[in-house]
């Protein structure tokens, strides 16, 4: 038989709080993540949250002392390393932040996130040793990074050159359309190399135009498909990463 009273003899109120507390914090933090369309959203981070908490109470409760036997040779000292286990959570949540950071060409995605999940086990921590204010204020400094820095970049620092983004733009079109389409791109995107025409071969009644443009989006390409998918004559769209410039 099952002795359930001794399965939850251990489980109270103030662990109960502790887990629902990560919970809460950790929702927090995702959500952020969640409204921005990040790779790692809502049930990551509270799963992140959560799960260091409770490594966190283990690591306090689960281990007795050695103090009610002895082994020959052996003299317990009752002393315990109640974050044996918790330390191992610092290490390990590096791993599942790795998988959130993808490299496409010379731009790397998900540094951002992988940080915030660091963040969230960080919390559920706190909450797992009791620390509920420390959690707190973790949870809403992390959450007004987010949301009040991203704003600060954008009004500040919107021309670093970190967040240029260079893109060789190639479009086949109609010959009757290639004015205004050339017109249209001088006119709302800034070149940085000359522009290249020239007729296709294969199909003469086709233009094939090539630009390279810089853009302050973190959606360059998006930005690139919006702006010119609506124009009439362009057949078909391709766009490329620029590394360096020349």
């Amino acid at each position: 038989m099952v002795d359930f009273g001794c399965i939850f003899s251990n489980f109270n109120i103030d662990i109960s709080l502790r887990v629902i507390s990560a919970i809460c914090l950790g929702f927090i933090v995702g959500f952020e993540r969640e409204i921005t369309n990040k790779y790692a959203g809502l049930r990551t981070h509270i799963l992140v949250c959560l799960g260091a908490c409770v490594f966190t109470i283990i690591s306090i409760y689960g281990f007795p002392e050695l103090v009610d036997w002895q082994i020959e040779g052996y003299n317990p000292t009752g002393i315990r390393d109640t974050a044996r286990v918790a330390a191992q959570v610092v290490t390990g949540i590096g791993f599942i932040g790795a998988g959130t950071v993808l490299r496409n060409g010379p731009t790397v995605f998900g540094l951002t996130t992988a940080a915030t999940l660091f963040m969230a086990a960080s919390i559920g921590m706190a909450c797992g040793s009791g620390m509920y204010g420390l959690a707190i204020i973790a949870s809403i400094l992390s959450v007004a990074v987010l949301t009040l820095i991203r704003v600060f970049e954008k009004r500040v620092l919107n021309r670093c050159s970190k967040n240029i983004r260079r893109l060789k733009v190639n479009l086949h079109c109609h010959n009757e359309n290639i004015d205004s389409i050339r017109d249209y791109v001088v006119s709302n995107f800034k070149t940085v190399e000359a522009l290249k025409m020239h007729k296709l071969i294969e199909n003469p009644e086709m233009t094939k135009f090539s630009i390279v443009v810089e853009l302050v989006s973190k959606r360059p390409v998006q930005y690139i498909y919006d702006k010119l998918g609506t124009l009439e004559g362009i057949e078909s769209i391709s766009i490329d990463t620029v590394n360096e410039k020349g």
